[in-house]
């Protein structure tokens, strides 16, 4: 069987772009789930991966889960399949990597899920968002309730959740769930090029990673707790003596990171 998805590293700017494989709309089966995972997994123990971006082509990003697995589900069907769902989006959101949704034609459903997993999301200037799934008499469950809440407001989340309506890039941009709006054709370069600053930038951002997406869900004194452990950390990484010993020989901005 092809497989669904693909990953494929520049060892010289450190970026790797994960691709769904499945034309014409992407739908994210369990089967890419699954897939997905491994390969997140597969990046984050290469060495020569420093940043990831996540796309489906030039065409549409992912238009949903894949409905065509849901007529003989029950509940301990939706349950397991939640599990595998929920597994490959948190292998994205928790990688030490940032990762960039860059995102053509329809995210939704799942597909929108997918990219607020990532840290930063670019899209297309015709794309589309948002979660259909009240439509099929459900609701999102691979994480976009609580992400899509913590990103705009539990308000503005009921909003999109309840109606199910999709959403055009000015108003994602509006709400700040797009990072930036490109012309299509300039959308995967936008995204890698973006992609490849992250790569060069030193270990310690994969710590403030970290200290940003597990305090927002700690009280402020263990989040405060965190960051200080954190800080510290950095000051056993490779790229602290680096940037240190540049910054007082040559200024700001010249440090040459090796991601350790």
């Amino acid at each position: 069987m092809a497989e669904l998805v693909s990953l494929d590293v520049d060892t010289d700017t450190g970026v790797g772009v994960v691709e769904l494989q499945r034309p014409p709309m992407n739908p994210i089966s369990l089967q890419l789930a699954r897939e997905l995972t491994e390969h997140v997994r597969v990046a984050v123990d290469d060495p020569d991966c420093r940043a990831l971006v996540v796309w489906g082509g030039p065409k549409v990003f992912a238009a949903g889960a894949d409905v065509k697995e849901f007529p003989d589900w029950g509940p301990d069907e939706g349950r397991e399949a939640a599990v595998v769902l929920h597994r490959a989006m948190d292998s994205i959101a928790e990688a030490p990597l940032v990762s960039i949704a860059a995102i053509a034609g329809y995210a939704l459903g799942g597909g929108f899920e997918l990219a607020l997993a990532c840290d930063f999301r670019v899209a297309a200037e015709d794309a589309k968002v948002g979660f259909p799934e009240v439509q099929l008499g459900l609701l999102p469950g691979a994480g976009g309730t609580q992400r899509i809440a913590r990103l705009v407001g539990p308000n503005r989340a009921k909003d999109l959740v309840f109606s199910g309506r999709m959403v055009d890039m000015e108003e994602a941009a509006g709400l700040g769930i797009v990072n930036r709006v490109v012309a299509g054709d300039d959308l995967f370069t936008t995204a890698t090029s973006m992609a490849a600053t992250f790569a060069a930038g030193p270990a310690s951002i994969a710590l403030a990673k970290r200290a940003i997406d597990e305090g927002v869900g700690l009280g402020q004194a263990e989040a405060m707790a965190l960051e200080q452990e954190l800080f510290a950390t950095a000051f056993g990484t490779e790229d602290k003596d680096i940037g240190v010993r540049s910054f007082l020989d040559s200024g700001p901005g010249r440090a040459e990171f090796v991601g350790r």
